[in-house]
């Protein structure tokens, strides 16, 4: 496969062509937060997380889908991606409940330890506070709209990797929620199988397995990569 040479934090590195510069960059051990991204689904760009600075550009670009390209100039941390970074953050804590004390995913969220390792101190924003509801008519598994950053993980992996499409998004802005077939209850869908990979993906705990309590939900985020390699190498072939 050819390859192509960039530039990622003042150091030149190789990349193959195809490759994002966030894959760029992970091959090379640099770190760029994510939220929406999850390794063996559709990239989105949705939570802007991974924005970084290209030479050239007035704008901040989304390092999981931009394509890396020959003499690319790219950086990773600065001043102002760091204060974006955060912005984003607070912004998301600010539009929904996100109580940690009482999460079943307390201490095993991403969302909590980006803002642990972004330094988000506060909140800036006024809270929205919306009245959300939960839908725990499933009878092995739960979602709390509360702490759902429409990151569409679920929504991608059940249709991308699981096949059923259960998933989707209902309204837009900030009226935008996860729906399970028509916006029926959760335990009436008829497409839903049950495998529960919307749940390990899900980076909140606004998917969990019923009967958690606070800080109980330890999800497997390489639990997709297993499954994918799995089949790629016919592992599971009767």
């Amino acid at each position: 496969m050819p390859v192509i040479t960039l530039t990622i934090d003042e150091a030149l590195v190789s990349a193959r062509v195809g490759q994002t510069v966030l894959e760029a960059c992970r091959d090379e051990g640099i770190s760029i937060p994510t939220l929406c991204h999850l390794d063996g689904i559709s990239a989105r760009g949705g939570c802007r997380l991974c924005l970084v600075e290209v030479a050239g550009s007035n704008r901040l670009l989304p390092a999981c889908t931009t394509l890396a390209a020959e003499g690319m100039q790219v950086s990773t941390r600065s001043d102002r991606i760091d204060r974006y970074r955060r912005m984003i953050l607070e912004l998301s804590f600010a539009e929904r409940n996100h109580q940690c004390a009482v999460c079943v995913s307390n201490q095993n969220c991403e969302l909590q330890a980006l803002a642990a390792e972004l330094g988000m101190e506060q909140v800036r924003y006024d809270y929205l506070d919306p009245d959300l509801s939960m839908d725990l008519s499933h009878e092995r598994f739960g979602i709390d709209h509360n702490r759902c950053v429409l990151c569409l993980r679920c929504v991608r992996v059940c249709d991308e990797v699981e096949g059923a499409h259960t998933w989707d998004v209902k309204a837009r802005g900030i009226e935008s929620q996860v729906i399970t077939d028509l916006n029926q209850p959760w335990g009436e869908s008829l497409s839903c199988t049950s495998c529960g990979k919307c749940v390990d993906a899900c980076p909140t705990g606004a998917l969990f397995t019923r009967g958690a309590t606070v800080a109980e939900m330890h999800k497997d985020a390489g639990f997709l990569r297993r499954i994918l390699d799995g089949r790629e190498k016919r592992q599971w072939r009767r």
